[in-house]
C-alpha cells in the first residue's frame, strides 16, 4: 500500500455537493454575508476611480499652474480624499461584520458535523470498527473537521470578495475605456488553462493527504495507548519504522499538495504582470491620442492590479477547497456508512423477571463467507448457571456478543422469554444484561462515579453496597482519596486486578436481571477469587447466569456447562455428569487439575 500510486479522488463533487446542503440552513446568513460583501467590496472598487478624479484635478491644477491660468484646487482635491477615506472605512466595517457572521456559520456547522459524528459512532455497527483504527474515526473529527472550519471562515468569504471584486471590477473597467478592459480580459482565458491543469493534478495528492494524515494519527494513538506493550517486547524500533512508512509518504503527498497549491500564485502574478504591461503601454499610446485622460489611466492601472488580486485569490481558493473535498469526502464517507439494523416499530418489553434464553440453531460469522458457529442450540432455564468452556477460539464470548445483540445471527435466532431479540429496542434488551468482560472499562474520573456507571442514579449507600459485596472497599480506603481517588486517562493508578473488582462492583450495582460474566476473575489473585465467588453466587441468586471462564475451578457449581468447539456443542450437562462421561471437557479439567488439587479446591469451598 505505502508503494502505490496516488489514486484519484473519489467523489469530491459530491461531498462538496453535501457540504452545501448543510449550508443551506444558514441561507439568509449567507444572503447578509453576500450583501456585506458586495458593499465592502464596492466601496474599494469606486475609490480609485474617485482618486483618479483627485489625480486628473492635481494635474489640471499644475497645468494650469504652469500656464499661469490658475492655481491647483486644494479643497477639491481635499473633499475627494475625504471621500474614499470614508468609503473604505464602510468597506472596511462591512468587512468586519462579514467576517463575523462567517465566523459563527463556520464554528456552527463544524460543530454540527462533530456532533453528527459522534451520534453517529453510537448508531454504528461493531463490525465497522474491526476493521478501522480509533485515530482514523478521530481524525475525521478532528483534523477533517477543523479543515472545514477554517475554509469557511476564511475561504469562503475570500471567494465571495474575489467573486464580486472580478465583477465589479470589470464594470467599472468598462466604464472608464472598452478596448482597455478588452485587453484586460484575455488574461482570464490563460488563466483558467493554467489553473485547469494544475487543479487536475493536485486534487489526488490532497485526498491523499488526508487519508495518510489519518494513518498518522491512527499509528500514534496505537503506539501511545499500548507504549507498555511496546516497550515490553522491544518494539520501538519496528514502531517508528512503520510510523516512518507513514509520516513518508504524508511528507511525499503534503509537499507535492503543497508545491501545487503555491505554484498557483507566481503564475498568476506573471500574467498579471502581462497584463499590466500591456496596460500601460496602450494606456500612454490613448492619452498621447487624447482618448483617455491622465486620472484614469491611473485608475485604470490600479484596477488592473484589482483585477488581477482576486484571480490569483481564486486560484489559492481553489486549493484550499481541493483539501476541504478531500476533508469533506472522508467526513460525509463516515457519516453514509451502514448503521445498526433499524429497531422494529413495535418492541417488545423485556418482563421484570425474565425466564428462558434459547439459543435456536444459531448460525454466524463475521463475515459471510467465515461461519465461525455453525450450529449452536441451548437452553438456559431462569434461575440457572450456564457455563461455556472451550478452547480459544470456540466461540463462547461471541455467543455473548450475539446475545447482547452486538451481531446480529447470520441465521436461526436467540429468545429471551420465548420473543426473539430482535423484536426488542436494543436499550431495552441491554438493560436486561449485566456483564462483566474480561478486558475491564474505566474512565479518567473518580472510582465512585465509575460504579455509579452502572446505575447513574444510585445513591450513595446502593455504591457501598456493590463496593462491599465486590470486594472493592477494602482497597479502596488504602488509596489516596478514597472513592473521590481520579483514575488516569490510561487507568495505571491501579492493579489490573482492581480495575477488574471496580467493574464487578459495577454490575452488582447496576442489579441486572441476566448475568454475563467473561473470564471476570481472570486477573484476581486465588483467594480474592474465591471471595468473589462467593459475592457472585449471591448475585446470581434467581437470575439467568451465562459465565464463560477458561478456569473450570469457576464453574464447578453450574447448572449447565456447555462444552464448545469449532464453534458447536460437542457437551453439554453438569461437572459431576461431564468427568463421569471423560470426553472433551474431561480433557480439558485433567489439564488443569491433578486429582489432590480437585481435594484442595473442594475443601476450600
Amino acid at each position: 500500500m505505502m508503494k502505490a500510486k496516488p489514486e484519484k479522488a473519489r467523489d469530491i463533487k459530491m461531498a462538496m455537493k453535501k457540504l452545501f446542503s448543510y449550508m443551506s440552513h444558514y441561507k439568509k446568513s449567507f444572503i447578509i454575508v453576500l450583501i456585506f460583501a458586495i458593499g465592502s467590496t464596492a466601496a474599494m472598487i469606486v475609490g480609485p476611480k474617485i482618486m483618479g478624479q483627485a489625480t486628473t484635478e492635481l494635474f489640471e491644477g499644475l497645468v494650469r499652474k504652469i500656464r499661469g491660468l490658475g492655481d491647483i484646487d486644494f479643497t477639491a482635491i481635499g473633499k475627494i480624499v475625504i471621500g474614499v477615506l470614508i468609503l473604505y472605512a464602510v468597506s472596511s466595517l462591512f468587512s468586519y461584520i462579514q467576517g463575523w457572521i462567517m465566523a459563527n456559520i463556520s464554528t456552527d456547522i463544524s460543530f454540527r458535523l462533530r456532533k453528527d459524528i459522534s451520534e453517529k459512532i453510537n448508531r454504528m455497527p461493531l463490525k465497522y470498527f474491526d476493521g478501522i483504527s480509533q485515530g482514523e474515526v478521530l481524525s475525521r473529527i478532528t483534523n477533517d473537521v477543523d479543515t472545514i472550519n477554517q475554509t469557511l471562515s476564511q475561504s469562503i468569504t475570500q471567494l465571495i470578495t474575489s467573486i464580486v471584486t472580478v465583477i465589479g471590477v470589470l464594470v467599472m473597467m468598462f466604464t472608464i475605456n472598452w478596448l482597455l478592459a478588452l485587453v484586460s480580459l484575455a488574461i482570464i482565458p490563460l488563466s483558467m488553462i493554467l489553473l485547469g491543469i494544475i487543479l487536475k493534478r493536485s486534487q489526488k495528492y490532497f485526498t491523499r493527504q488526508q487519508e495518510y494524515l489519518g494513518h498518522v494519527n491512527g499509528h500514534v494513538e496505537e503506539m501511545y495507548g499500548g507504549h507498555l506493550v511496546v516497550k515490553s517486547f522491544n518494539g520501538e524500533e519496528k514502531s517508528i519504522e512503520k510510523f516512518g512508512e507513514y509520516n513518508g509518504t504524508l511528507y511525499k503527498t503534503a509537499w507535492k499538495s503543497q508545491f501545487f497549491s503555491t505554484l498557483m500564485m507566481p503564475i498568476m502574478n506573471f500574467i498579471g504582470n502581462l497584463g499590466y504591461v500591456v496596460v500601460a503601454i496602450l494606456g500612454g499610446w490613448l492619452a498621447i491620442q487624447g482618448s483617455i485622460n491622465i486620472g484614469d489611466i491611473q485608475a485604470f492601472i490600479q484596477y488592473v492590479r484589482s483585477f488581477t488580486r482576486p484571480l490569483g485569490q481564486l486560484a489559492n481558493v481553489s486549493s484550499t477547497l481541493q483539501q476541504t473535498g478531500a476533508a469533506a469526502e472522508r467526513v460525509f464517507e463516515f457519516l453514509d456508512e451502514d448503521e445498526e439494523i433499524a429497531e422494529t416499530k413495535t418492541p417488545c418489553q423485556c418482563e421484570d423477571k425474565v425466564g428462558v434464553v434459547e439459543f435456536r440453531n444459531v448460525k454466524f460469522g463475521y463475515s459471510p463467507d467465515k461461519i465461525i458457529i455453525k450450529n449452536f442450540s441451548a437452553i438456559a432455564r431462569r434461575g440457572q448457571k450456564i457455563a461455556l468452556v472451550g478452547p480459544t477460539g470456540a466461540g463462547k464470548t461471541t455467543m455473548v456478543k450475539l446475545l447482547m445483540r452486538f451481531y446480529d445471527v447470520n441465521d436461526g435466532a436467540i429468545l429471551v422469554d420465548n420473543h426473539d431479540v430482535r423484536e426488542y429496542s436494543r436499550e431495552n434488551l441491554r438493560n436486561t444484561f449485566g456483564m462483566v468482560l474480561q478486558d475491564t472499562w474505566l474512565y479518567n474520573d473518580t472510582i465512585r462515579n465509575n460504579i455509579r456507571y452502572g446505575h447513574p442514579d444510585a445513591t450513595e449507600e446502593d455504591i457501598m453496597r456493590a463496593a462491599k459485596a465486590a470486594h472493592v472497599d477494602h482497597f479502596v480506603h488504602t488509596l489516596a482519596g478514597g472513592y473521590d481517588m481520579i483514575l488516569n486517562e490510561e487507568i495505571t493508578n491501579i492493579s489490573q486486578g482492581q480495575k477488574q473488582l471496580l467493574t464487578i462492583a459495577r454490575a452488582v450495582l447496576a442489579d441486572p436481571k441476566i448475568l454475563i460474566l467473561d473470564e471476570a476473575t481472570s486477573s484476581v489473585d486465588t483467594r480474592t477469587e474465591l471471595l468473589i465467588q462467593k459475592a457472585m453466587d449471591n448475585l446470581m441468586k434467581d437470575r439467568t447466569s451465562f459465565v464463560i471462564a477458561h478456569r473450570l475451578s469457576t464453574i464447578r457449581d453450574a447448572d449447565l456447562i456447555l462444552v464448545m468447539r469449532d464453534g458447536d456443542i460437542v457437551e453439554q450437562g453438569n461437572h459431576e455428569e461431564l468427568l463421569k462421561r471423560g470426553g472433551f471437557y474431561a480433557e480439558l479439567h485433567n489439564s488443569q487439575f491433578e486429582p489432590e488439587e480437585e481435594e484442595t479446591i473442594s475443601v476450600l469451598k
